[in-house]
């Protein structure tokens, strides 16, 4: 019996002692973990954008750096902040659309991402994003309309709870991102060790823009049941857009270009 015992208690503290060091890895590598900054840098040259140009963003104390164009007259312009792999300049697909329609754009890489040095931190990544906004916005009057794309949509919901922009749309987003990392490590308590949470489900309830969130029942990276919570949380919900099927990043094949221009067009409506 004794023998017994004291198998039962090595057993026991060697499964402590095994989650305690995963928790401590989780802990000292969880940026690691939740970005995937790396990848290619295409330039302008690479792109069917012969009117864009790159500019380097002042932010705190250092630079981003992205590309912008100015709307056609009459038209908006877009505020695109990108998820949490690779380059902005990888979706170049999307501003050429956007241009194509007359609209403007200004996409960026946040600190520590391929086109922009600097150190990955949620305070980083929002000081960068309200410094791209304002920088917009001392570019041009016309209309922003903020875009932000799963981790963007972060940065995205807290600049619209801080800024007076014309419109919101979130495609693929969070309710918070501490939420998702609960969901995905149920056994471990992430809320007490996760640094970078983006708690959007605080920020969205100060947000007046009218708010577009676009889902797919089939995300096995943010379930769509975060875009319908955080949409229910929205003061002034416009439209949800859940496609079934859809995973993760097909959307915009899935055509959330169609739903994002009437959504503009309705936030500027009389």
């Amino acid at each position: 019996m004794k023998l017994l015992r004291r198998l039962l208690l090595a057993f026991v503290a060697l499964v402590v002692i095994a989650y305690v060091g995963v928790l401590g890895y989780i802990f000292l590598n969880q940026r690691a973990l939740q970005y995937s900054a790396t990848g290619p840098v295409f330039t302008l040259a690479d792109t069917k954008l012969g009117q864009a140009r790159d500019v380097a963003v002042k932010s705190g104390d250092a630079l981003v750096n992205g590309w912008y164009q100015a709307p056609a007259p009459g038209k908006p312009v877009i505020m695109y902040y990108k998820g949490n792999s690779q380059s902005f300049s990888e979706e170049n697909e999307r501003y050429e659309q956007f241009v194509a329609g007359g609209y403007g754009f200004l996409a960026f890489d946040y600190r520590g991402f391929p086109a922009s040095p600097g150190e990955i931190s949620e305070a980083n990544i929002l000081t960068d994003a309200l410094a791209a906004y304002d920088w917009l916005d001392a570019q041009t009057e016309a209309p922003i309309m903020i875009w932000g794309r799963s981790l963007g949509s972060g940065p995205a919901t807290y600049v619209a709870s801080q800024r007076d922009a014309s419109a919101l749309l979130l495609e693929t987003p969070f309710l918070s991102a501490v939420g998702v990392a609960a969901e995905r490590y149920p056994i471990l308590p992430v809320g007490l060790v996760m640094q970078d949470q983006f708690r959007s489900d605080l920020w969205i309830k100060q947000v007046s823009e009218p708010v577009l969130v676009a889902h797919g029942t089939a995300d096995r990276t943010i379930g769509v049941t975060n875009g319908e919570r955080l949409y229910a949380l929205a003061p002034n919900p416009d439209a949800i857009w859940i496609v079934p099927g859809a995973g993760h990043s097909d959307l915009w094949d899935a055509g959330i270009w169609n739903q994002a221009e009437p959504f503009f067009e309705r936030a500027l409506a009389p």
